[in-house]
């Protein structure tokens, strides 16, 4: 069992889940009052960014990502990023970017969620094109534009 670090891995997840159709769940951060998809650190080093993904989808949602008719992809895709300013304390001295492994997670239909509590206040499913508009970070917009041809298998 792995010992609680003191401080967040700046190494993450991004986890845009959708529907075939491309309903995109999206979750109003309880501190900030944005709305984003799934995201989260690693909470070790050695944990797998697919596991870290599995995990998250969890622990913010109550979705199952390896149940019958989902489908978790792996997008291959990182992003860097600058942290906001006003979550630099989260991470150790002298930390200021973070690097995000983005993933696809296809349900079969649009669900209610689990919301966890302390975390998010609301939940959502809009059209992918709307999605992106509320959506407050520039990369977890970015992934949302990426559907369409994911799906496809173009990207």
């Amino acid at each position: 069992m792995s010992q609680a670090l003191p401080y967040k891995i700046p190494h993450s997840v991004l986890v845009v889940i959708h529907t075939p159709d491309l309903q995109v769940l999206l979750l109003q951060r309880a501190d900030a009052k944005t709305w984003q998809s799934v995201t989260g650190s690693l909470d070790d080093l050695s944990e797998p960014h697919h596991r870290a993904a599995l995990r998250e989808v969890w622990e913010e949602t109550g979705i199952d990502a390896q149940a019958s008719g989902h489908s978790l992809c792996d997008w291959q895709l990182e992003n860097i990023y600058d942290i906001y300013p006003h979550y630099l304390h989260r991470y150790a001295p002298g930390v200021t970017r973070n690097t995000e492994r983005v993933f696809g997670l296809t349900v079969p239909q649009a669900t209610p969620v689990r919301l966890s509590p302390g975390e998010h206040v609301d939940q959502q499913w809009l059209p992918w094109l709307e999605a992106v508009d509320w959506v407050s970070s520039g990369s977890n917009a970015e992934a949302i534009l990426q559907l369409p041809q994911r799906l496809r298998g173009l990207a």
